[in-house]
């Protein structure tokens, strides 16, 4: 990774010398402006006003515009020799918790290395004086024409360095809440609790920019002379009016979805897959086979009710025969066993 910036961290009396690198990069699909009428490029030239020609990047240079319009030319000489220790070094000046730096002043983030084998050493002290602590350290450093706030904590064995908004930056919520009064029960609480406990966790490594994929899907077809893949229609799912009732489904269809997903043992967010049947489903299909059972089996019997006289006689005189016959085999059985017992004794 190409470093952006070289310096040296001032850390008391311990100096480190050191180089930044962009920790973060953009992934979001890029456009041009077109001609619609031709596709022709749409491009900006920089032109002097005063002499109407595109001129090149070498004879453009930074100035400053006074109240009268004047303009008071500013060189890279003039901000390298700037009063400021932080021209060219990160200086800390306070260790404090984590906690005490307000999310809204986190900006762009940066790797720190150490520039060279000298540099190893109080880098290292650096970076395990921070993990001892639990604190993080706040400085101050100049960059990209003007001094700007920072905070060093450690990420694994890397010391990382996040620009930091200035306080008089981050504008106060005013008129931003709701300027109405409103009463919550614990009974919503209770179950907004409850759907935050059945959503979970979730692994920040397996979300991804799904509109960048559906705008690459949008570009491939188009590219292959195809039409560009639709967004499915939403589904009406009503207007809902009652509080209770929006939470109490959320958390029924969240257990629902959660209850599939653990059946599969699937931790896949890339893309949403068919759901499973729930558990609600399988009982109503069993439900349903049992009532089957029921009905056939009350039919049978309303059919026997309905037999004539003369079936049930006949039935009843096959049941005597067929238990007078039993009672016979019943008698012969004991004489085969004596003379069984007969035969083994000679």
């Amino acid at each position: 990774m190409r470093s952006i910036w070289n310096g040296a961290i001032s850390f008391g009396l311990v100096s480190i010398p050191i180089k930044l690198v962009n920790a973060t990069e953009s992934h979001a699909v890029s456009f041009r402006q077109v001609h619609t009428e031709d596709n022709g490029r749409i491009r900006y030239r920089k032109v002097c006003e005063l002499e109407d020609r595109e001129v090149t990047q070498s004879e453009i240079g930074k100035a400053y515009e006074g109240a009268d319009g004047e303009m008071i030319p500013i060189t890279e000489e003039d901000l390298s020799h700037l009063p400021l220790p932080t021209a060219r070094t990160i200086e800390i000046v306070a260790f404090v918790p984590a906690e005490r730096i307000d999310p809204l002043q986190m900006d762009a983030a940066y790797y720190i290395a150490a520039a060279g084998a000298p540099a190893a050493k109080p880098y290292t002290l650096l970076r395990e004086a921070l993990k001892r602590s639990h604190k993080v350290a706040i400085a101050k450093f100049a960059l990209r024409g003007r001094e700007r706030l920072g905070m060093l904590r450690v990420v694994g064995d890397v010391i990382v360095l996040h620009g930091l908004l200035w306080p008089d930056e981050v504008r106060a919520p005013e008129g931003v809440a709701p300027d109405v009064d409103v009463t919550v029960r614990d009974k919503e609480l209770d179950l907004a609790d409850a759907l935050m406990d059945t959503l979970g966790e979730v692994d920040l490594a397996d979300l991804h920019d799904e509109y960048r994929e559906a705008v690459e899907e949008v570009i491939a077809a188009k590219a292959a002379g195809e039409t560009p893949p639709e967004a499915p229609a939403p589904a009406d799912s009503g207007k809902v009016l009652d509080l209770m009732a929006a939470l109490e489904k959320s958390v029924r269809e969240a257990r629902e979805s959660r209850g599939a997903e653990g059946e599969a043992e699937v931790r896949n967010l890339h893309g949403r897959g068919t759901p499973k049947e729930t558990g609600a489903k399988k009982s109503t299909s069993t439900t349903g086979k049992t009532a089957a059972k029921k009905t056939a089996s009350a039919r049978k019997s309303t059919s026997k009710a309905g037999e004539p006289k003369g079936t049930a006689k006949k039935a009843t005189a096959k049941s005597t025969s067929k238990a007078a016959e039993k009672k016979a085999a019943a008698k012969k059985a004991p004489a085969k066993k004596k003379a069984a017992s007969g035969k083994r004794s000679a």
